[in-house]
Parts: structure tokens; C-alpha cells; sequence
């Protein structure tokens, strides 16, 4: 059977780092404060003029780098992001013609933090139907821009960044042996839209909005939505958390991954934390936490890895792949 294989992850993060000291003066609020209820330490924040295709563009050029694929060799990009440069058009067709890619397919995934999981299990559908061969996927992030820097309960969790793959169809035999994506679950409920959203858009209030959350209730569900989502991948597979080799959660709260880890009794040895150094870039969080697992030799080829994520809407989902 045809299997979607990664063979190239590239990130990029703004240069600009913002401490948890930093907030104090600005809001009621410290480092001790912050990292003791999130595990946040520090988180990149996006230039003046910096943008979400500017992102994007950089990691995308660093996977296709280490995929050794020109932009001839995709057939589609498709972009995760809750930040797009512009309303319409799609940011991915921004990047697309940036790379000087001028055939295919570009277009967005909307799914929050969530988006990179519903954007690579698209591609992963494409490419199992024979109706794409190579292609690239973006999660890219500029959260610094909808947030109320006022809020002390959002403004010191969230960052900017960004994180690219190529996956490309490959020959597998059709078992857990494989490599590439083996299994993958995708969820939603619209009933928590108001626990976690952003209080603007062109169709209701004609702005872009700040991001709005119930913190308290985001963290009662999260534990329990990645839980259905992590058992759905293994009852699928015939796997457990024992076959992981990584773990490469949404980085939004160490507590969270913590938790989720523990109840899914997955070694904390297998965890994959980037969350005290970015923060939460939502649809970045998961390939910038990949690429840098990948990048300093933790994931390696044969590997089993579990990709989830939980976001505004909700959204939730996992992804089961051998590297």
C-alpha cells in the first residue's frame, strides 16, 4: 500500500526572545508565577513587519533543504495557521509563489493549535489516493499579533514560529512496520467554541480580535480529548505506548503534557518539551518540537512516533507514524 512518508522537517523562529521577566512592569505577573503554571520560561516573538509568510517561507525552504526537493518536485502546500498574513488570499499561496512554485496546489488549514495534525493527515489523504506524490506542510504562527498584551492569563502562554515537512508517497507492506503515517484520528466539537477563541472577524465585528480563554475549563478537557485520541491510534494499530520510541505532543502547558504522558503511561523519557523555550505557537508547536527532536539526533529513522494536538474549537487529533 502507499504510505506518506516524511523525508524532510525545517523550522524557523523570530530572533527576538521574550523572558518571563519581561512581563513584569507590563502586567501583574513573574517568572516564578508563569513557569510554575505553564512551564514556560521564554517564547520567540515575531519582528515589526514580520509576518506569517515570512515564517512560513523559511521553514519551508529549511525542509525542502533537508528533503533535498526542489519546487518542482511538490505537487501542493498546505498551510496550518490561525494568523494568515491576509483574509484572503490564502497565506500558502504567499509562500508558494515566494518558493517560485507556479503549478499545484496552496491552500490553509484552519484548525488552531490543532492545525498541523488536520493539515498532514489532508496531505496524508491526497497522497494515499494517488492524487499527489510530494507534499509540503506548514504550520506557521504570528500569535503575538491577537493577543491582549492586558490579559496576564494569555498573553505570557503564546509565541511565534514556525515548522515545515515533506512527506511524499512511498511503498510500505501495509503493517505497523511501515514507514510513514500509520494510522491517523481527527476530532471536533463546536459546543467549546466560547472556552477558547478570538472576540473578532471580517463577519462579525470587522477586526481581527484578541484571543479570548477559559483556562481552567481548556485544561479539564485537554487531558481527557488527547486520551481518545492517543487509545483511537493504538486500537487501530494493535500498538501501545509501550512500541513509542517519541512522544511529540502540542506544546501549550507542561502540565498538560505532563498529565496526558502519565494517564497514557508513556515514559517521560519519550516526551518530546519544547514549551519552555517557545511558548505555544499553536500550529507550529508540533513540527518545530519534530524538527528539533530530528535535528539533534533523538528521532531517528525506524522510530515509532505519536503526534497530538488539542485547539481552539475544539479541535483534537493524533497522528501514529514511523519515522
Amino acid at each position: 500500500m502507499i504510505r506518506s512518508v516524511i523525508t524532510g522537517c525545517g523550522s524557523y523562529l523570530p530572533s527576538r526572545i521574550m523572558k518571563n521577566a519581561d512581563f513584569e512592569g507590563m502586567i501583574d505577573t513573574n517568572d516564578e508565577w508563569i513557569a510554575q503554571r505553564t512551564g514556560i520560561r521564554e517564547r520567540r516573538i515575531a519582528a515589526e513587519g514580520e509576518t506569517t509568510a515570512d515564517l512560513g517561507e523559511k521553514a519551508a525552504r529549511a525542509a525542502m533543504a533537508a528533503a533535498g526537493v526542489t519546487v518542482d518536485d511538490l505537487d501542493m502546500i498546505i498551510l496550518a495557521t490561525s494568523t494568515p498574513n491576509n483574509t484572503f488570499p490564502a497565506t500558502a499561496v504567499e509562500i508558494q509563489n515566494r518558493l517560485g512554485m507556479h503549478h499545484g496546489a496552496a491552500f490553509d488549514s484552519q484548525a488552531v493549535c490543532s492545525g498541523f495534525i488536520f493539515a498532514l493527515t489532508t496531505a496524508d489523504q491526497y497522497i494515499r489516493t494517488g492524487f499527489a506524490k510530494r507534499i509540503l506542510v506548514i504550520g506557521a504562527e504570528t500569535f503575538s499579533r491577537i493577543l491582549d498584551w492586558t490579559d496576564r492569563t494569555t498573553c505570557v502562554l503564546f509565541g511565534d514560529g514556525a515548522g515545515a515537512v515533506i512527506i511524499e508517497a512511498m511503498e510500505g507492506r501495509g503493517d505497523s512496520s511501515d514507514r510513514g503515517i500509520l494510522t491517523a484520528h481527527l476530532r471536533s466539537d463546536g459546543a467549546h467554541k466560547d472556552k477558547l477563541y478570538v472576540d473578532g472577524g471580517p463577519s462579525t465585528t470587522g477586526t481581527v480580535g484578541h484571543l479570548r480563554m477559559e483556562g481552567r475549563e481548556v485544561f479539564r478537557h485537554a487531558v481527557g480529548m488527547i486520551t481518545d485520541v492517543i487509545e483511537a491510534a493504538y486500537a487501530a494499530t494493535g500498538l501501545t505506548s509501550a512500541d513509542l520510541d517519541w512522544f511529540v505532543p502540542h506544546q501549550a502547558n507542561r502540565r498538560i503534557i505532563d498529565a496526558s504522558a502519565k494517564k497514557l503511561d508513556i515514559a517521560p523519557e519519550k516526551v518530546v518539551v519544547t514549551v519552555d523555550r517557545h511558548g505555544n505557537t499553536s500550529a507550529a508547536s508540533i513540527p518545530l518540537a519534530l524538527c528539533e527532536a530530528v535535528a539533534d539526533g533523538r528521532i531517528k529513522t525506524g522510530d515509532l512516533v505519536m503526534l497530538e494536538a488539542m485547539g481552539g474549537g475544539f479541535t483534537w487529533g493524533s497522528i501514529l507514524l514511523r519515522w
